[in-house]
């Protein structure tokens, strides 16, 4: 258990500094002390209800966003036997916004949004992976290139989605869409389903290791290949829908950190997923705390950032695979 522990004791450190850093960075700075008197029952009242009511809420939603992403992508590396894959280039994250959107406007909320998000990412692993099927058997190259296609499927849906819209409706539509955690402020739901998928992933750690070899590598293993596949598929709809529910459309959080960590952390899934889940929370906390301040008083999508470090990613390990 030691080699487990204590990577991610630090990446649990590292997460803790993160969230301490965002909760005191903003236009009135609040020391790690001041934080800890909030949250104890101390502080001034200003200190309360910037720490309490919006930057503590704010700072969960990320680290919950980051972390469903980043475990929601290491599963599809796993299925797939591809560094490639992730949500937001297999389409995932698209059909989870059309979903999404069309709830809301439907005049939904709350777990309805939710469901049809996660309607829309299960149509679109369906549509992809049967695509990709065909008459034979897909291969990696493949599946990336229909998800390729089947993600600017989506993007056209949402354009029209947008064009139909009421226009005072238009900004704070695009603005989530481009992933935008400012509004998030519920971020119990996804912490807790995160933890949740950990749970269950983590003792199927050996199958997804002998998964992440081949399905016909697995089946002589005795491992039942095919409930395990549509349990991935369901689970990585799962964190999808859950993530671009709470955030927007964020990409490349599910590419970049489950390959980070297997350069450092090798490829044991025990470790790799739940170290995802707290690497994946930290990226995307350090990432909107950047977009908050970097053009202060303005604000970035943090969307906008996790594509700045994903898109070249994307490009090395395109190159690097071929």
């Amino acid at each position: 258990m030691r080699p487990i522990a204590l990577p991610l004791s630090v990446l649990a450190i590292a997460s803790l500094l993160s969230m301490i850093i965002s909760v005191g960075v903003g236009s009135v700075a609040i020391s790690p002390a001041e934080v800890w008197s909030v949250l104890i029952g101390d502080g001034s009242g200003l200190q309360r209800t910037l720490v309490l009511e919006l930057r503590l809420p704010r700072t969960l939603s990320a680290f919950a966003t980051g972390g469903l992403l980043a475990v929601a992508g290491a599963l599809m590396q796993v299925l797939l036997r591809n560094p490639l894959a992730d949500p937001y280039v297999l389409g995932l994250s698209g059909g989870a916004a059309v979903g999404a959107l069309f709830a809301m406007l439907a005049g939904l909320g709350g777990a309805l949004v939710s469901g049809s998000a996660f309607a829309g990412a299960m149509l679109a692993t369906v549509m992809v992976f049967g695509l990709a099927h065909g008459t034979g058997s897909w291969s990696p190259s493949r599946l990336l290139l229909t998800g390729v296609v089947v993600a600017a499927g989506w993007g056209a849906v949402i354009t029209l989605m947008l064009a139909i819209s009421p226009a005072r409706e238009l900004p704070g539509m695009l603005y989530w869409l481009m992933g935008d955690v400012s509004y998030a402020r519920a971020p119990w739901a996804g912490l807790g389903l995160l933890a949740l998928v950990c749970l269950i992933v983590i003792p199927l750690g050996r199958s997804l290791n002998v998964l992440a070899r081949g399905p016909m590598q697995a089946a002589a293993l005795g491992i039942s290949v095919r409930p395990l596949e549509w349990l991935i598929y369901v689970l990585a709809s799962l964190l999808t829908a859950t993530a671009v529910t709470m955030a927007g459309s964020i990409g490349f959080v599910g590419l970049i950190v489950p390959h980070m960590l297997r350069l450092v952390l090798g490829n044991d899934q025990r470790l790799i997923l739940p170290a995802c889940a707290l690497a994946g929370g930290t990226l995307l906390v350090l990432a909107d705390t950047l977009a908050r301040t970097v053009i202060a008083p303005e604000q970035l999508p943090v969307g906008v950032i996790t594509a700045l470090l994903g898109v070249p990613t994307f490009l090395y390990l395109l190159h690097r695979s071929r």
